[in-house]
């Protein structure tokens, strides 16, 4: 069913396919090793223009976990790139080697474009700018399929950098998908949802704050994220909005008692070390979901339908 399909946006695929990918990552968490070498012998390139931990470091595990192996760059500078190669003949020679790539580039519709000229090659956006993260969306639902069973229903905070927060703009698109789903963008009013995410939801789905404190109370899911100083120009601006929100012991103690608390990580400042001891934070668990679901994901797009198949 997704087998040569490329990943660039979470929309891309439908709700059904997003479930079968939950439940090959929920077979492969429940039995690892039987997934051990259903791609052995099969090559992901792992292109980062872009600096990375969690999501290369979680791609390149999956592949490795699968029997796979890994070519590829995390420095641009250490490819041909840095002679003046156009990404077009880089993705094209690549492909000669490769049977999927992973791209993560600072330049937002990248990877859309990136698509284009891989012809026999599943292209997966690993994050393009303030743009797309789908794979950090797949694993943030899997995250809230394991604590919160579903994900209908359920009022999610998301608070921070809305504006350039791609790992956000992906979520929201998608949990909007699903049903009776409300939002509570939290945020600074220069950091506020930009329009084209707004305009895609429904009047009544969501409602913006500035004020944490005021809402935390009402939230299932809250999903905090840093603000990036690498999307801003003025250094002064990024020193003044970068503490904006602390979440700590005293504002959990407003909280559901299973409310969960997510972040796609790095972490700064914005969620004191004193929370990770609080049962309701699942940050550290939801990268470790990550691997597994990119280990669903890669497999699928390579054809392995069974753990007793393998990637032909």
């Amino acid at each position: 069913m997704l087998k040569g399909r490329h990943l660039i946006e979470p929309n891309d695929f439908s709700l059904d396919e997003i479930e079968s990918i939950m439940q090959l990552a929920d077979n492969i968490i429940a039995n690892p090793e039987g997934y051990s070498m259903v791609c052995k012998g099969k090559l992901l390139a792992s292109l980062f223009y872009e600096p990375s931990t969690r999501t290369r470091f979680s791609f390149e595990a999956a592949m490795l976990r699968l029997g796979g192996e890994i070519i590829g760059f995390d420095d641009p500078n250490n490819s041909s790139v840095s002679k003046g190669e156009s990404l077009g003949d880089t993705i094209r020679t690549i492909e000669c080697y490769s049977d999927i790539a992973v791209i993560r580039h600072p330049r937002e519709g990248t990877a859309r474009l990136v698509s284009k000229f891989a012809k026999n090659m599943p292209i997966i956006n690993a994050g393009d700018g303030g743009h797309e993260h789908p794979t950090q969306t797949l694993t943030d639902l899997l995250t809230i399929r394991k604590f919160k069973g579903g994900y209908d229903n359920h009022v999610v905070g998301v608070c921070g950098d809305l504006l350039f927060g791609r790992t956000i703009h992906s979520l929201v698109k998608m949990l909007s998908r699903y049903q009776g789903v409300k939002f509570v963008f939290i945020s600074p009013k220069e950091l506020q949802m930009p329009e084209n995410i707004l305009n895609l939801l429904n009047d009544g789905i969501y409602k913006e704050t500035t004020n944490l404190d005021e809402v935390i109370g009402d939230l299932d899911i809250l999903y905090m994220s840093r603000v990036q100083r690498e999307r801003f120009v003025s250094e002064e601006e990024y020193l003044r909005l970068k503490d904006y929100y602390v979440l700590d012991k005293k504002k959990m103690k407003s909280a559901k008692k299973d409310m969960i608390v997510m972040h796609p990580l790095p972490r700064v400042n914005e969620i004191a070390t004193e929370v990770d001891d609080d049962p309701r934070a699942v940050y550290f668990t939801q990268a470790k979901y990550g691997m597994y679901v990119r280990m669903a994901l890669i497999a699928k797009l390579l054809g392995v339908e069974d753990k007793n198949d393998k990637c032909i």
